[in-house]
């Protein structure tokens, strides 16, 4: 049972997730054989004042 833990920016929309969680499930049951029920996908929203990159956080960037 594969699962997935996929961690983004707050903001896009419940349509944009399902169509990511039904790519992810498709793809990992065409390469691994599994059923579509035993695929997991758990979303994060993650603001982007609590993610930095070298240094910065996403919040502050430009």
């Amino acid at each position: 049972m594969p699962t997935y833990r996929i961690e983004l920016f707050e903001g896009r929309s419940v349509d944009e997730k399902r169509k990511l969680a039904e790519a992810i499930t498709r793809v990992t049951t065409e390469v691994l054989g599994s059923s579509p029920e035993s695929v997991d996908i758990i979303i994060t929203d993650v603001p982007r004042h609590n993610w930095a990159t070298a240094g910065k956080l996403w919040s502050e960037q430009s």
